[in-house]
């Protein structure tokens, strides 16, 4: 079949809950996508970060197969022999005390809430019914029915409801609005340490340092949501360590299985993830011994082949690249390791979709939010070389898209 046809069958068929961009994507290695057609193209989106060790990393690979071989599945109501090793590795990691581990990063935020709601009402004493949780106007947590109760995009709730009660949403980034917003029914706050789908959201210096020292204070759950940032996307192994702090509840997913299989986890302590007894919370899937020996296996290879460092050293380069084109459709340029956005200036007749489709057609796909922002988020296993390639690729990209 041609594009085309795949385009078709999947318009007839295929709910419309996405508009992604017309290219058929057949085959990945590193840093590379091919289509049917066998056109090679740079990946800058990474699948929102969940492929941060490359595309079919031959270690991960090999895990994967040989588990398959062996054993899949048990479901907990039986042990298996690649749980325990994960949990070691992810404690050693992470500094974590106790794991819960899941499938999608959805399913984590929602263990997260199930969680700290319970610990609320067993450890904190709060009334049956009326535990709030403090979230960021803006966030992107998922899209469940709960999630998209606290969600700020009218898209994402329009005409889903009734919502789930107990949420508040603040300003992101402002500490004051935390502070203010806090009552005697709060049992957390939850947030990204970086807005992602809400284009790379950077918030002021200092400031999850602070919310974790009120969230202390006020004997509240710091939850920081690391689905996105998480596994050496911002130059570090967790975000939440550019300001040497530690949440409560961490949650990842996406690259915990370098884009071989939906793994997440609950990463947090006794105290919290003890609440949960047997039959309270689980999932046929998570947990299971394929997810695992794939996950042990994708966090090896992040950690033995330093893409975290690298992450921090090209993503530092790429975005002074990104910063040097001068362009007046540019309004910011802002990042952090390789989560990285070209932000433009609101153009009522073309929006950054286009420049988007300007790259797909010289090799290079990305991913645009809001209309006016383009994201880049290469594997981790980029080199300098290849950054400066996506770069003149960019430029090229803005100065046509100018004139338009």
């Amino acid at each position: 079949m041609k594009t085309a046809d795949f385009i078709q069958i999947e318009n007839e068929l295929g709910a419309h809950n996405y508009k992604p961009l017309d290219v058929i994507l057949t085959k990945g290695k590193g840093i590379w996508v091919w289509d049917i057609d066998g056109n090679k193209y740079m990946d800058c989106l990474s699948a929102y970060s969940a492929v941060n060790q490359g595309h079919c990393h031959p270690e991960i690979y090999k895990a994967l197969v040989e588990q398959a071989k062996k054993l899949t599945l048990t479901s907990r109501a039986f042990r298996n022999d690649q749980l325990a090793p994960l949990y070691q590795d992810l404690c050693k990691l992470t500094n974590s005390h106790k794991v819960l581990p899941m499938n999608s990063g959805a399913e984590a935020v929602e263990t997260a809430i199930k969680t700290v709601r319970k610990w609320g009402y067993e450890t904190r004493g709060i009334p049956e019914g009326k535990a709030e949780i403090i979230v960021c106007d803006n966030n992107f947590h998922g899209r469940t029915l709960s999630i998209i109760s606290f969600s700020s995009d009218d898209n994402a709730r329009k005409n889903f409801g009734p919502f789930t009660p107990g949420f508040k949403s603040i300003p992101f980034g402002d500490i004051t609005a935390l502070e203010n917003t806090i009552n005697i029914n709060t049992v957390a706050f939850m947030v990204e340490p970086i807005q992602g789908e809400a284009g790379v959201i950077i918030p002021p210096e200092g400031y999850l340092k602070d919310a974790r020292e009120i969230c202390t204070k006020k004997d509240i759950v710091f939850i920081l949501d690391e689905i996105q940032t998480g596994l050496g996307r911002t130059g570090k192994l967790l975000a939440e360590e550019h300001e040497g702090v530690q949440a409560d509840l961490t949650l990842i997913g996406k690259a915990l299985s370098g884009g071989f299989y939906p793994v997440s986890a609950v990463l947090s302590n006794t105290e919290i993830l003890g609440t949960l007894k047997p039959g309270q919370h689980g999932s046929t899937f998570g947990g299971n011994p394929l997810a695992c020996a794939v996950a042990r296996k994708a966090l090896e290879v992040l950690v033995k082949e330093k893409m975290v460092e690298n992450a921090a050293v090209m993503g530092e380069y790429f975005l002074n690249r990104l910063k040097k084109i001068k362009s007046h459709v540019i309004k910011e340029v802002r990042g952090r390791g390789l989560m990285i956005a070209i932000e433009l200036f609101k153009n009522s007749k073309k929006g950054a979709k286009e420049v988007c489709k300007i790259l797909m057609h010289n090799g290079i796909l990305c991913k645009e939010t809001h209309e006016t922002i383009i994201r880049f988020a290469p594997p981790l296993v980029i080199t300098k070389k290849e950054i400066d390639m996506a770069a003149d690729k960019i430029e090229k990209a803005i100065i046509e898209y100018q004139s338009i």
